[in-house]
């Protein structure tokens, strides 16, 4: 079983599960992933700001074999404005909810003697950026929760990596790029490259199904050897 925090859709053989207020419901979010063609997945709510409702999801979820660290919130502004509210709550959903899920999963892949642990960081985790205090906080904490855990794995068939996407697509970037598109007139490509100025060298966002590419490779067997390591997937910016 894989168990994906973070994405409202599942995929195949997922218990799906993220934190969200937007007004979904576990019926819709089901009804969006069969609609998509994943059959076998179910999804799991829960408020990842609440420990008890992360240890009842990962109950609900069953024996879990690969798990994905992928919920975030983002809240933006400069630090002497970010509120204590918004800082809580990014450390929360961030950071606590993968250190919550990984406690309760991984006595039964150490017991199995296999497990996968991603977490997805960011470019964010290893660079800093103005007016994302919470964001760049919590995604660099994830790469050493991931080298503290690949060590206390080590010799159990248990991996643990992290995934450090660049700019990625996402609705919210979609909608960014559309806007960019309607207010200057311009074609997607010239939008893009606009959106990524000084950011991703090639002026393309990134594809999701390549950042998804990456995370069924280390589930894969021939990720075997590949414990405590951070893969940026960022089309170069982090070379800059």
């Amino acid at each position: 079983m894989l168990l994906m925090l973070g994405a409202w859709v599942s995929t195949p053989a997922c218990a799906s599960s993220g934190y969200h207020h937007d007004g979904y419901s576990n019926s819709r979010i089901e009804r969006h992933a069969y609609d998509n063609g994943f059959r076998d997945g179910k999804y799991v709510g829960a408020d990842l700001r609440d420990p008890a409702q992360i240890e009842s999801m990962v109950r609900a979820a069953g024996p879990i074999d690969v798990l994905v660290n992928n919920a975030v919130v983002r809240h933006t502004g400069p630090i002497e404005n970010f509120s204590p509210e918004k800082w809580d709550e990014s450390l929360a959903v961030n950071l606590s909810a993968a250190y919550h899920t990984i406690r309760m999963t991984l006595p039964t892949m150490k017991a199995r003697g296999w497990g996968r642990i991603i977490n997805i960081s960011s470019i964010y985790g290893q660079r800093g950026a103005a007016n994302r205090v919470g964001y760049v906080t919590t995604k660099t904490a994830l790469i050493g929760l991931t080298r503290a855990v690949a060590l206390e794995v080590v010799g159990t068939g248990v991996t643990c990596n992290a995934v450090c996407p660049g700019t990625t697509e996402t609705p919210v970037h979609e909608a960014t790029i559309e806007a960019l598109m309607k207010s200057d007139g311009l074609s997607r490509p010239d939008a893009e490259k606009k959106f990524l100025a000084g950011k991703q060298p090639t002026g393309t966002i990134i594809a999701a199904d390549d950042v998804a590419q990456l995370i069924v490779y280390l589930c894969g067997a021939a990720s075997s050897e590949i414990n405590g390591s951070i893969f940026p997937i960022d089309a170069g910016w982090g070379a800059g």
